[in-house]
């Protein structure tokens, strides 16, 4: 099996950790902007996209800091995706860091797709 390669962005974002956090740490905020719809039950979650579903599981969540997430799909692997928030001490300026898994030749493909999508979240809060 092909190894993975990790990637890791940076997308400032002007809101504040608490309400960042619900937009992917909830199942409802992650309907608003990532999925079409996202159910959970527990720790899984199921991202609906043009009538296909993929199931992740909760791997580990602090709230208003970070959820990592990991798709059922790969359970052989070390892949996760991750959103977690940073804040800068001295401007207090918020970031989201998004962690993902990629195959070699997808990983343009995969930052242009986590664009998209911030380009999105941004849209809905106004930030």
């Amino acid at each position: 099996m092909e190894e993975k390669i990790k990637i890791v962005m940076e997308f400032p974002i002007h809101a504040s950790p608490k309400m960042l956090y619900q937009y992917f740490g909830t199942s409802s905020g992650l309907s608003e902007w990532f999925a079409d719809n996202v159910n959970s039950r527990g720790e899984i979650f199921t991202f609906i996209w043009d009538g296909s579903e993929e199931k992740a599981k909760v791997l580990s969540k602090k709230s208003d800091l970070k959820i990592r997430f990991k798709w059922l799909e790969s359970e052989g692997d070390d892949s996760y995706f991750e959103f977690r928030i940073e804040v800068d001490e001295l401007t207090k300026d918020v970031s989201l860091m998004i962690t993902d898994f990629s195959e070699k030749d997808e990983v343009e493909d995969s930052k242009m797709f986590w664009d998209n999508q911030i380009e999105e979240l941004k849209h809905r809060i106004g930030a």
